[in-house]
C-alpha cells in the first residue's frame, strides 16, 4: 500500500480485485431446481386454496339445507294456511268440554283437487308441539313438497272417503313437516280440516319399507286388489332422518267427523281459533 497525502491507493491484489473463478455445474443447475421446487409449492398452494374454497362450500349447502330450506318453506306455508282459511267460514266456537262429536252420519267427502298445488285441508298432530298446523296440497312433486308441506298422492282417497288417504312430507328439510313422525305412539290423534269439516284419525302403527314399495299406497295398505272397508291416513317421509336409503311409513284410521258448524274437537279448538279466527 502506497500513500500519497491524505489519500489512500490499494493495489488490486490487495482488494482482490482478480476475476472471480467459475461456477461449478452443481452451482450452475442450483437455481433450476429451486425454480422447480417454487412451482411445485405453488400447485400445492393452489390446491389447498380450492379444497379450502370447496370446504366452505359444503358448510353453505349443509346450511342452507338444513336451516334456509325450512325458513323458506314455513313462511310459504303460512301463506298458503292464511290463503286457505280465507276461504272456509268462520270458527262458530270451542265445543262444550268433554262434548263427543256424533249423529252427523257419514263423513262428507272433498271432491278431488284438478290443479297440482291446490291447497285443500290443514293438518294438525298434537305430538308434535301444541302449535303445530300445517297446509295439505295435492301433489307430491318438489314444487309441493319443498314449498307447500305435506302433499296429497292424487290417486288416494280424500280425507273421510273410504280407502286409504296417504300424504308425503320431508322430515328434515323444507319445512320438516314430519321430523318427529317416529315419536307417534298407538292412539295419538291426528286432526284434518278441510272446508267442510273436522276428521279425526287414531294413529294405529308405522314401518320402514324400501323406497319401491308403493303397495303402502294401496286403497288398503300393502295389501293391493283388496275391498277397502277402513277410512285411513297415510303419513310417508324419508328414513332414518338425514337420509333417503328407507321410507318411514305411519298409519291412522278415522275415529270420527264432525261438520264445521260444529266447532272444531276440543284438542285442537283454541289453535284453530288462533290460526283462523273465530266468527
Amino acid at each position: 500500500m502506497e500513500r500519497t497525502g491524505d489519500r489512500v491507493e490499494s493495489t488490486a491484489s490487495e482488494v482482490g480485485d482478480s476475476p472471480a473463478p467459475a461456477p461449478s455445474r452443481s452451482a450452475k443447475r442450483r437455481p433450476k431446481r429451486q425454480r422447480k421446487q417454487s412451482r411445485g409449492a405453488f400447485a400445492v398452494q393452489v390446491m389447498g386454496e380450492l379444497l379450502i374454497t370447496l370446504g366452505l362450500v359444503l358448510v353453505l349447502f349443509v346450511v342452507w339445507e338444513l336451516w334456509w330450506t325450512n325458513i323458506e318453506a314455513d313462511r310459504k306455508q303460512e301463506a298458503a294456511m292464511e290463503q286457505l282459511f280465507a276461504e272456509f267460514e268462520p270458527v262458530p266456537g270451542a265445543p262444550a268440554a268433554g262434548a263427543e262429536p256424533g249423529g252427523y252420519g257419514d263423513p262428507a267427502v272433498l271432491p278431488v283437487p284438478e290443479a297440482e298445488g291446490t291447497t285443500f285441508a290443514a293438518i294438525y298432530i298434537p305430538r308434535f308441539g301444541a302449535e303445530h298446523a300445517r297446509p295439505v296440497t295435492q301433489g307430491v312433486g318438489t314444487a309441493v313438497l319443498d314449498s307447500l308441506g305435506l302433499g296429497h298422492y292424487p290417486e288416494t282417497a280424500m280425507p273421510g272417503e273410504v280407502g286409504n288417504f296417504a300424504l308425503a312430507g320431508h322430515r328434515q328439510t323444507h319445512g320438516q313437516v314430519l321430523d318427529a313422525v317416529d315419536t307417534l305412539v298407538p292412539g295419538d290423534r291426528i286432526y284434518v280440516q278441510t272446508a267442510q269439516g273436522y276428521y279425526t284419525y287414531v294413529y294405529r302403527n308405522s314401518q320402514i319399507v324400501l323406497p319401491d314399495r308403493v303397495d303402502v299406497l294401496a286403497p288398503v295398505p300393502t295389501q293391493p286388489g283388496a275391498e277397502p272397508q277402513e277410512r285411513i291416513l297415510t303419513l310417508t317421509t324419508c328414513n332414518p332422518r338425514f337420509g333417503s336409503e328407507e321410507r318411514f311409513i305411519s298409519y291412522a284410521v278415522l275415529d270420527s267427523w264432525q261438520p264445521a258448524s260444529a266447532g272444531p274437537p276440543e284438542e285442537i279448538a283454541a289453535l284453530v281459533t288462533r290460526t283462523q279466527g273465530q266468527g
